[in-house]
């Protein structure tokens, strides 16, 4: 059952006559160290490790990797590199020689990247995009041939000139010291990223107007700050879902951190810890659940993002794995039914002109947003959520909600919270910004007695200040408990910084928060309220003043060390 559903799940994505075209067009190179294939490398990798994590995710039932036997059988290097084509395909990882040739046509990143490492050593490759065990726990045992005795040769990879910049750049970061906001670090991350890696984290839906509108929104919110206000101890520590948290904001889920990042997930769980920040996991992790929980740092808090699956008894053993791991909250994703028409990453993975039209579409040419929801449960029902609160002690909470009467709906249900969430801007274009669903919806609820102080609504997507963190808690005020997430800020922390960056942008956020709350007159956040915060000009929108942006002169963007 659990095969059969992830071989439907690749089989979507691989089985686009782009990807058929593609694999055509570089297989008949008379090399295979082309800086073309190079690129097209390295255009599989987000896609592949979204669908690796995907694999994660359906398979939950699948043995802990510290299970994992080692493999007995030797193989000689000699009678490796025989099997060296697609027909006959052996790859080496991690020293273990296994036999993928039935796999080539289901693999989630395309055939290309399986085919040019036949009978070559592709740990590098692999290691980047996969978490740990996923060849070993879904390759069938009889493919699993032995270890690899000798040294395989590995593809040479040739860097163009614009790689050759990035990775000159990476030795070249600038020094933490300079680092003054969130906007620094994505910057940074935006000249030190593939290009394949950057339009994957960077990019929204379509037109990309919610992806923006989510941050404009906070900007026509204004404050109301009091004087003359003892404000020399201030405190930004709070509790979120029963875990005190050293600030009201936490790591919100996003897929694919080792993107940016070797130690990816894990890096970003060290950092916050050591901060006093929840970490929420995401389902689509490159590191697993596993692996993300060990390297929590001891009494911190971490929750799991749930992407409920069509098989219900593979959700009963993932909820059943997040409590075993320490998970603290069960997050139900609800806005990914679909797959969003995340354009700009979709362009990046289109490696040759034609006029053909696609078999389907709709895969959008191997894109990391079409493997995706291939799994997921369309059928999610406000019953099913019912059942899943059933299954577990812990909090459930849903995680996408977009209106008024959604919220209200779950308050009923028995949900202990809901995520005022567009998916980032991912999913549906032009869906409403979280902070105007807030501030629409607590009046609503408050007024018809919905809202209860223990009752959590979270708010992520465009948060970059503490200003913006602050405005959310005026909001709610006292009416219901809120904490705020950010995820793709840490994302570019993470990247090239690991957990130094992840503590580093902590770090800026609470020293902003600190300030802030002087400046607005209040020693503790349960003090904020509606008085502070002025949302006449939020529900509205304002056209570009091209004139005015031509001649506003912005702040000088940080420079890397070699002066670039």
């Amino acid at each position: 059952m659990l095969r059969t559903q992830f071989k439907s799940l690749v089989k979507n994505v691989s089985k686009s006559s782009s990807l058929r075209r593609t694999f055509a067009s570089v297989s008949s190179s008379s090399s295979s160290s082309s800086t073309a294939s190079a690129k097209y490398l390295a255009g599989s990798l987000a896609a592949a490790a979204t669908a690796a994590a995907v694999y994660t995710t359906i398979n939950s039932s699948v043995v802990a990797n510290d299970e994992v036997k080692p493999l007995e059988n030797k193989i000689p290097v000699e009678e490796f590199v025989k099997h060296n084509t697609a027909d006959d395909c052996w790859i080496t990882v991690n020293g273990n020689v296994y036999d993928l040739t039935d796999f080539i046509e289901m693999h989630p990143g395309g055939q290309t990247p399986l085919i040019q490492n036949a009978g070559h050593d592709a740990t590098t490759l692999y290691n980047k995009i996969h978490p740990k065990g996923t060849i070993e726990n879904f390759l069938p045992k009889d493919k699993q041939l032995g270890v690899l005795v000798g040294e395989a040769p590995k593809i040479e990879v040739v860097l163009d000139e614009k790689e050759k910049a990035r990775l000159e750049l990476l030795q070249h970061l600038p020094a933490l010291s300079r680092i003054q906001n969130i906007y620094d670090f994505e910057h940074i991350a935006s000249r030190v990223l593939t290009d394949v890696a950057w339009n994957y984290y960077s990019c929204g839906a379509e037109d990309e107007i919610t992806l923006r509108e989510n941050h404009y929104a906070y900007q026509r919110i204004y404050f109301r700050p009091k004087c003359c206000v003892d404000v020399q101890n201030v405190d930004t520590s709070t509790t979120l879902l029963g875990s005190e948290t050293s600030v009201p904001f936490y790591v919100s889920a996003a897929a694919s951190a080792k993107l940016g990042h070797d130690d990816g997930e894990c890096s970003i769980a060290r950092g916050a810890g050591k901060e006093g920040v929840i970490q929420m996991i995401s389902s689509f992790s490159s590191y697993s659940l596993e692996e993300i929980a060990e390297a929590r740092i001891p009494g911190a808090t971490q929750w799991f993002q749930l992407y409920v699956n069509e098989d219900k008894n593979i959700v009963k053993k993932t909820i059943k794995k997040a409590e075993d791991l320490g998970m603290k909250a069960i997050f139900v994703t609800v806005d990914a039914s679909s797959r969003g028409n995340r354009e700009k990453d979709i362009r990046m993975r289109i490696t040759e002109d034609h006029d053909e039209l696609d078999d389907d579409h709709s895969v959008r040419a191997g894109s990391t947003s079409g493997a995706m929801p291939s799994f997921i449960d369309k059928r999610l029902s406000w019953d099913e959520v019912k059942e899943i609160i059933s299954l577990t002690k812990l909090p459930v909470l849903l995680k996408g909600v977009q209106r008024t009467d959604d919220i209200e709906k779950a308050i009923d249900i028995g949900c202990q919270g809901v995520v005022l969430s567009n998916h980032g801007g991912r999913q549906l274009d032009t869906s409403p910004p979280p902070i105007e669903v807030m501030a629409e919806s607590v009046p609503i609820l408050k007024a018809k007695g919905k809202l209860d102080p223990n009752f959590n609504i979270f708010i992520d997507g465009g948060v970059r200040r503490g200003t913006d963190i602050l405005k959310a808690l005026a909001i709610a005020g006292q009416d219901c408990k809120v904490g705020v997430g950010l995820g793709r800020p840490f994302l570019y922390a993470n990247t090239g910084y690991g957990e130094k960056g992840v503590r580093k942008a902590i770090q800026i956020l609470r020293e902003e928060l600190k300030a802030d709350m002087r400046l607005l007159g209040v020693n503790t956040l349960d003090q904020l309220d509606s008085s502070y915060i002025d949302t006449r000009r939020l529900i509205g929108r304002d056209a570009t003043n091209h004139i005015f942006n031509n001649n506003y002169y912005p702040m000088t963007q940080i420079q890397f060390k070699n002066g670039k």
